[in-house]
């Protein structure tokens, strides 16, 4: 079984959200929509689950056109950022819904239920009421909600970015493994590289309506299609080639993110501190090199400071080859 969003744009009077979009999604396969706000990476989400209508293009599964089928009968499941629970129902309730309107029998809800409820780390939490649940919990009663009918396909739309950073982190690890461990097949919309890169087998990086390179988290991270991507995924440094083939060695136009310069005693690259930031696990820098400003990174313990004399290395997986 399997998506596929062919030639999809979504307008809305003259303005155009979706532009020409063409992704498949397949069996058991998680792709993340990544994009900065606006870029229609939401409506796009929205076109597929039936809730947007569709401009021009397909949406289909298996082969089949969706569009005269209404959200209802398309076997999706949908988290959006808020979880929307029922406030009225508790956390079983909850879970319990989709099974309802599929009018499974009592016995087989219940078990369901219970295996949903030991899945996301909230067994024995049947009868608590939703409001009395911190963020975090709420979310995990919505995604459970959410795979409680067996959905062909799960959308996620940014469903972990209402919450503090920490915790975020550590939802999105368990999201993954709850994903993996369901053999889920699903659509997950973020902003957040860390969050796309921990959850999705392929990630679709999406601009301006349009999605610019779909590939494997690493393939993105290491090799972005053009210079605004490589923006986009913290490349703050854009080198042409020449000076990337005598900075850090590689013959190509390269983005550098901050980690690719680190202050290193044995380093072969000279440059001045001009900067310094403490940060949570690491020190950053401004320094000048050849003229120009660079950002490094230096440890916490004895950081160099402003005015400092300092010696640099490379660590690669902080350089990304463009284009």
């Amino acid at each position: 079984m399997s998506l596929r969003v062919n030639g999809l744009s979504v307008r809305y009077g003259d303005v155009t959200a979706v532009s020409d979009v063409d992704l498949g999604i397949a069996d058991g396969e998680v792709v993340a929509l990544l994009g900065p706000s606006g870029c229609g990476k939401s409506t796009l989400l929205r076109a597929v689950a039936g809730l947007e209508p569709v401009g021009s293009g397909v949406v289909s599964w298996d082969g089949v056109d969706l569009a005269g089928t209404p959200v209802h009968r398309r076997g999706f499941g949908l988290v959006f950022q808020d979880g929307q629970l029922f406030p009225h129902r508790d956390v079983a309730g909850n879970v319990a819904f989709g099974l309802r309107m599929h009018r499974v029998e009592r016995e087989a809800r219940e078990k369901r239920v219970a295996e949903l409820l030991e899945l996301v780390g909230l067994a024995g939490y049947r009868k608590r009421r939703v409001t009395e649940l911190s963020g975090g919990e709420q979310q995990r009663v919505a995604l459970a909600r959410a795979l409680a009918p067996r959905p062909k396909l799960l959308l996620l739309d940014e469903p972990l970015s209402a919450l503090d950073r920490a915790l975020r982190e550590q939802l999105a690890v368990d999201l993954a493994r709850l994903l993996r461990e369901t053999g889920a097949t699903a659509l997950v919309v973020t902003h957040d590289h860390d969050e796309a890169f921990t959850l999705a087998d392929r990630v679709a990086v999406m601009r301006a309506g349009r999605i610019v390179q779909v590939g494997v988290p690493t393939e993105v991270w290491q090799r972005p299609a053009d210079v605004e991507t490589a923006r986009f995924l913290g490349c703050g440094k854009v080198l042409p080639a020449s000076v990337a083939r005598a900075l850090v060695g590689v013959d190509a136009r390269v983005g550098l993110r901050s980690t690719a310069l680190r202050v290193d005693p044995d380093g072969t690259i000279e440059a001045e501190v001009l900067e310094r930031v403490h940060r949570r696990d690491h020190v950053r820098l401004l320094v000048r090199l050849d003229g120009e400003e660079f950002e490094a990174v230096a440890p916490v313990a004895e950081p160099p400071s402003p005015g400092d004399r300092v010696t640099l290395s490379v660590d690669h997986d902080g350089v990304a080859v463009i284009g």
